[in-house]
C-alpha cells in the first residue's frame, strides 16, 4: 500500500523543509494523510443515511409530557427573558406558599434518608406470634398423631398396652380356650409387651363375657408376674366383675376389711353388688365404710340412690342417702348423675331435692342439658307450678336447646294444663316438623284440650290421625267423645226450634 500526504488546511502551519518544499506563491500548505492506493469513487456531497425507523415515520412526534419531574432537569445556564415573564406570571396566579418543611422533604428526597422529628428514634416492635397460632383458633388443641410403627420392638410394645383391640383380641382368645386349659397358653405368648393396669381392661370384657373364672385365673397369672403385680386397677376390675356375678366372697368382719381395703377397692365392690342387684350388701358396706371415715365418691351414692328409687319399700333407705349427700361438702356429680337423682326425687315427691341440685349444677359453670330441663319442667308440673314451668320453657328457647321426644311430650302436657290451646298446637306441629312421632298419651292430651275448647272437627281428625298410627282410644276418651257429641246435637236441635 503507497501513502500520499495530501490534507489541505487554511490554518498556518509552520512545515518542515526537510521533507517537503513550500511554495511561496500561495498560503495554502499541505499536511500528512495517508490513504490507500484502491480506486475510490469519485467525491459527492451527500447527507449521511437515515436508520430504517426514521426514514418512514409512521406519525409526527408527540409533544412534550408536561407531566415529567422539573426537578430532575438540569438548570440551564443561559436567560430567556419570555419564559421568566411567564414563570413569573404562573408563580403570581398560584395562591399557595411552599412551607420550609415541604421544601425540607422534597429536598430530601433527591439527597438521601428523610430526616426524623425528634423522639423515640428506634421504635421497639412487638414480637410476632408464633406459628401455631396463626394456623389454628385458641382453645382448639390439635389432636395428637400417634403413628406406630411395627419395626421396633419398643413401638409394639406401647401399641400392646394401650391398645383396646388388641387388649379386646386377649380377652377373645382366652374365651375360645377350651375349658381345661389355662390362660397363661394366651397371656405367655404377649407378657413382655404389657404394663401395670394393662390387663384390668382385659378383665372387664370377661365380665360382659360372662366368665368370671376366666377373670380370677387372669388375676392369679399375673400375681405371678413381677413387673405386672402389685396393681390395684386390676384388683378393682376383678373385684368388680366377681360382685356382679354373685362369685365374690364376702368375710364376715367387713369392718376389718374395710380398713385395710383401699378405696378403688371399696368403690368398685359397691358398684358390682349394685350392678348384679345385692342391694342390701351394697348398703351395708357403704353403712360401715361411713362409719369407719371412708367417704366414698358420690357417684357411688348415685347409683345406688337410683336402684334403690325404683322399689317403694327402700324409700327410707334414699332419703338416708339423699341427706349424707347433701352433706358432703366435695360433691362432684357428672349430668347422668345429677338427672338420675333428680327423677328419684320426683318420684318420691322431693321437689326441693330437684331444685337444688339443679340449682347446685348451673352454678357450678355447666350448662344444662335437654334431659335436665325435661326433668325440672316435669318436677315444677308435678308440684303444680306450672308457671314456673313455663319460665323453664323459655329458657329453652333462649338458649336454643334442641327438643327431643320426651321434651315435646312434658311441654304438650304443661300447655294442657294451662289450657294454652294455640301453643299446645304450635309445639304439637313442631313435634311433627322434628321428625318425631307422637306417642298415645301425646294424642291423647291433644283430644282432650281439643274437647275443652270445643272444637269437635279437631278432635275427630287427631282420632283418625291416632288410628292410622296404629292407636286404639282408651274407654273413658271415647265415652268423652260420646258424650260432648250428644249435648252438641242436642244443643244445635234446640237453636233449630226457636
Amino acid at each position: 500500500m503507497n501513502c500520499t500526504l495530501s490534507y489541505m488546511s487554511l490554518h498556518p502551519v509552520v512545515p518542515s523543509n526537510r521533507i517537503f518544499p513550500i511554495s511561496k506563491k500561495n498560503n495554502i500548505t499541505t499536511t500528512l494523510m495517508a490513504h490507500s492506493n484502491q480506486r475510490r469513487r469519485p467525491t459527492t456531497t451527500r447527507h449521511p443515511k437515515l436508520p430504517k425507523n426514521l426514514q418512514n415515520p409512521r406519525r409526527t412526534k408527540l409533544p412534550p409530557d408536561f407531566g415529567v419531574n422539573l426537578f430532575l432537569k438540569k438548570p440551564s445556564d443561559e436567560y430567556d427573558p419570555i419564559k421568566a415573564d411567564s414563570v413569573e406570571e404562573q408563580e403570581a396566579d398560584n395562591d399557595f406558599i411552599w412551607e420550609s418543611e415541604e421544601l425540607e422533604a422534597i429536598s430530601s428526597l433527591f439527597q438521601g434518608r428523610i430526616p426524623q422529628k425528634p423522639g423515640r428514634l428506634y421504635r421497639e416492635r412487638p414480637l410476632p406470634l408464633p406459628l401455631p397460632h396463626r394456623l389454628r383458633p385458641l382453645e382448639l388443641p390439635t389432636p395428637k398423631k400417634r403413628v406406630y410403627l411395627a419395626s421396633s420392638r419398643a413401638s409394639i410394645c406401647k401399641q400392646a398396652y394401650k391398645n383396646p383391640s388388641f387388649l379386646i383380641s386377649l380377652a377373645r382368645d382366652i374365651k375360645g380356650l377350651d375349658s381345661h386349659k389355662d390362660v397363661a397358653e394366651v397371656l405367655d405368648k404377649c407378657g413382655r409387651f404389657l404394663r401395670k393396669g394393662s390387663l384390668s381392661f382385659t378383665v372387664r370384657e370377661l365380665g360382659h363375657m360372662n366368665l368370671p373364672e376366666r377373670a380370677l385365673q387372669t388375676f392369679c397369672w399375673v400375681q405371678k408376674q413381677p413387673h405386672l403385680f402389685p396393681d390395684d386397677r386390676l384388683l378393682a376390675s376383678t373385684v368388680e366383675v366377681l360382685a356382679r356375678h354373685h362369685e365374690l366372697k364376702v368375710p364376715f368382719k367387713l369392718e376389718n376389711f374395710v380398713s385395710l381395703a383401699s378405696k378403688g377397692v371399696l368403690e368398685a365392690m359397691v358398684k358390682g353388688f349394685v350392678k348384679g342387684g345385692n342391694l342390701k350388701l351394697a348398703w351395708k358396706l357403704l353403712m360401715v365404710a361411713k362409719d369407719g371415715g371412708r367417704m366414698l365418691d358420690p357417684s357411688i351414692y348415685a347409683k345406688l340412690i337410683l336402684e334403690l328409687g325404683k322399689n317403694p319399700d327402700k324409700y327410707m333407705l334414699v332419703m338416708t342417702l339423699l341427706d349424707e349427700l347433701g352433706q358432703r361438702d366435695d360433691l362432684n356429680l357428672s349430668q347422668q348423675d345429677c338427672t338420675a337423682i333428680m327423677k328419684v326425687g320426683i318420684r318420691l315427691q322431693k321437689f326441693g331435692v330437684v331444685e337444688s341440685l339443679f340449682h347446685w349444677f348451673t352454678h357450678s359453670g355447666r350448662d344444662p342439658t335437654v334431659v335436665m330441663y325435661t326433668t325440672l319442667i316435669h318436677s315444677r308440673l308435678s308440684e303444680k307450678k306450672c308457671r314456673e314451668a313455663l319460665t323453664v320453657v323459655w329458657n329453652m328457647e333462649a338458649s336454643n336447646c334442641l327438643f327431643d321426644l320426651p321434651a315435646y311430650r312434658v311441654v304438650i302436657k304443661l300447655f294442657v294444663a294451662l289450657n294454652d290451646i294455640s301453643r299446645a298446637i304450635r309445639y304439637f306441629s313442631k313435634l311433627k316438623e322434628a321428625g318425631f312421632c307422637p306417642t298415645y298419651d301425646i294424642y291423647r292430651d291433644m283430644i282432650r284440650i281439643f274437647m275443652a275448647s270445643g272444637r269437635l272437627a279437631k278432635c275427630r281428625d287427631v282420632c283418625k290421625e291416632a288410628e292410622m298410627a296404629g292407636f286404639k282410644l282408651d274407654k273413658q276418651t271415647v265415652v268423652e267423645l260420646l258424650q260432648i257429641e250428644k249435648e252438641s246435637r242436642i244443643g244445635s236441635l234446640s237453636l233449630s226450634r226457636h
